[in-house]
């Protein structure tokens, strides 16, 4: 049986949680994760259009806000808000016990911002805003598109978690925008640099099934190594971007880095360990986001050691080989951000949609 708490006491790797919905807030479900030693939350359309169109949990809700004649779409975010906000106050002495480290509640911008860097900008700042909590995290794409709202966001002292990540290459421009962000933020002065958090969400299982597609009969013994392989590089270029005289200029002003996020740790294939997202990628300063079902496996036969850092010759042979066969992972990457950006705006469409319908038959 894991322990969570041992996991981030001893090798510093905090566990989120990556679901929320109405029952989990009313059912004490929430409450019993973070007992467990759960130290932060992760939310996006796709989990919030299960829980709205998946219960009747939402329904009171929503048909007050009908009758006060609020269109659907603006009842969606009341809805989304409201539990947002039920899962930062429930994460709020997390928040304060650990000094900001965890403790965050994630909320996503409209997925159909992805490509708009002022209109992500604008509705990062309103979201932010509009949930009002100091533990909240305003999610945004790491679309080309979206790096510099992700600068302006840090240079506002608002905290973010950078989404959709699926190479080294992009998240090396993440961490930039970051570094930049807080370098604009310490133009002031008076500037609290310490309460502004961030994590760069680098997807995880994703990137293995894609690959694994691509693998000829000679190379599958390549199989499920390619998304462990470009975790543990994208962690080597975390220790380099967060070290030296840049960075320590900024640490004196009480920066924090920012942390690796590993995301869509789900296994896919059943022929992988169920664990094996989470056991291969453990060490300081980074967080695993979790569904459920993973969670409950990893607490139940999981594996408590420091992994992400082991090996690294091996990683670079692993992409080394991948390359030979023929496996262009730039090309991987700009593949699974197009399904990512689309999975969450077909989502949000058909949430939005159903509560549309919802609204006529009343």
């Amino acid at each position: 049986m894991v322990d969570l708490t041992a996991l981030y006491n001893t090798f510093g790797q905090s566990i989120w949680l990556d679901n929320l919905s109405r029952a989990h807030l009313n059912d004490g479900s929430l409450g019993a994760r973070i007992a467990q030693g759960v130290r932060g939350l992760t939310s996006n359309p796709t989990i919030f259009a299960k829980a709205i169109q998946g219960s009747t949990d939402y329904d009171n809700q929503f048909d007050t806000l009908m009758a006060a004649d609020v269109a659907p779409v603006d009842a969606y975010w009341h809805m989304v808000i409201d539990d947002i906000q039920a899962a930062c106050d429930a994460f709020a002495p997390l928040y304060e016990s650990s000094d900001a480290v965890d403790g965050y509640v994630s909320v996503e911008v409209a997925p159909e911002l992805s490509r708009d860097t002022t209109g992500t900008l604008s509705a990062a700042r309103e979201l932010h805003e509009r949930v009002d909590r100091a533990n909240v995290m305003i999610k945004i794409p790491a679309t080309v598109e979206g790096l510099p709202a992700i600068s302006a966001m840090i240079a506002e002292g608002r905290s973010v978690n950078v989404t959709l990540i699926f190479s080294p290459e992009r998240h090396q421009a993440v961490m930039e925008a970051y570094i930049s962000g807080l370098e604009q933020l310490a133009n002031d002065s008076d500037a609290d640099l310490s309460r502004v958090a961030s994590v760069a969400s680098f997807f995880i299982s994703r990137v293995d099934t894609e690959v694994d597609d691509r693998l000829g009969d000679s190379d599958k013994d390549l199989c499920g190594t390619a998304a462990i392989a470009q975790g543990r590089l994208a962690y080597t270029n975390f220790l380099n971007a967060f070290s030296g005289p840049r960075w320590e200029a900024l640490t004196a002003r009480g920066a924090r880095v920012q942390r690796p996020l590993w995301a869509s740790t789900g296994t896919k294939n059943p022929a992988y360990s169920d664990v094996l997202y989470v056991d291969e990628l453990i060490g300081p300063d980074t967080v695993n986001t979790v569904p459920e079902a993973t969670l409950d496996a990893f607490l139940d036969h999981g594996s408590s050691a420091r992994t992400v850092d082991r090996d690294l010759d091996e990683t670079l042979a692993v992409l080394d080989r991948l390359s030979e066969a023929n496996i262009d992972l730039d090309d991987v990457a700009q593949k699974l951000e197009s399904e990512g950006l689309a999975s969450f705006e077909a989502s949000f469409d058909e949430v939005i949609a159903a509560l549309v319908e919802k609204a006529s038959q009343a």
